[in-house]
């Protein structure tokens, strides 16, 4: 029995990195996990299939976020699949995940790449939580993945930090707005981890690397293990009394 047995959990962009973590943690834990992804449907059965491997229990469903359909895709395919995989109708934990973070300075930013990004990391979980409220039971959680750049700048993902800025507020306020159901909302931002989004720039570079990891106080880069298991806390019981909270999972990045 792990401290999620009998919930069911959804996690966007579930396919890999953090999200995969995440999807494949609370699996240890006992939720039934719908593993979301936009393209890589290969991707995404691996990652069910993993959590099958433990013991637990998965599904796949399929949305491309940021498009004018996506979050009534994304439902109507929740809705089908968790009756199909043994779950019952409603959501107890929404793990707002899936991001874009294209580089380009200021100056560099066109009002496409700025539509696409706030699009996918503000629009995309703010109604998928509008019309998922309806579907997620009192005493749920909600937990949005941000970002230390909200905290430190970095001035060539000037338009991403800025989306993750507007998720900490939303966490702030939504908090707020749903704690009379016993719902707690909650951010986890990150710092450098490693994985697939940083792997052009970090993986095999052994000069970045080690000025990445000599960004946290405990002087490595994090692994998506390491977000994924602070996300699991906030999922729980033992996280009842907390809300409202941004997370820090940098690493004492900066301080």
């Amino acid at each position: 029995m792990g401290s999620l047995t009998g919930k069911t959990a959804l996690v966007t962009g579930g396919s890999r990195g953090i999200g995969r973590a995440i999807a494949e943690r609370l699996g240890r834990e006992g939720a039934l996990v719908a593993v979301h992804y936009g393209r890589k449907a290969a991707a995404a059965e691996e990652v069910v299939g993993a959590i099958r491997e433990a013991g637990g229990t998965a599904f796949a469903a399929r949305a491309e976020l940021g498009t004018g359909d996506d979050v009534e895709t994304l439902w109507a395919e929740f809705d089908r699949k968790v009756l199909e995989h043994g779950g019952s109708a409603g959501l107890d934990i929404l793990v707002n995940n899936a991001g874009i973070a294209p580089r380009s300075q200021l100056e560099d930013t066109t009002p496409e790449t700025f539509d696409e990004v706030f699009a996918v990391n503000v629009r995309a979980p703010f109604f998928l939580v509008q019309q998922g409220l309806k579907r997620l039971r009192d005493g749920g959680r909600i937990v949005n993945v941000s970002s230390g750049a909200t905290r430190i700048a970095q001035p060539d993902i000037i338009a991403y930090s800025m989306t993750k800025g507007a998720i900490d507020t939303f966490s702030l306020t939504l908090a707020k707005a749903v704690g009379s159901r016993g719902i707690t909302v909650n951010s986890v931002a990150p710092g450098i981890i490693g994985t697939d989004m940083n792997a052009s720039w970090l993986r095999g570079n052994k000069a970045a690397e080690q000025s990445a990891a000599e960004l946290s106080a405990l002087g490595r880069v994090g692994r998506p293990g390491d977000v994924a298991d602070i996300v699991s806390f906030l999922a729980s019981d033992d996280a009842r009394w907390v809300t409202g909270q941004v997370i820090d999972a940098t690493g004492g990045s900066q301080l």
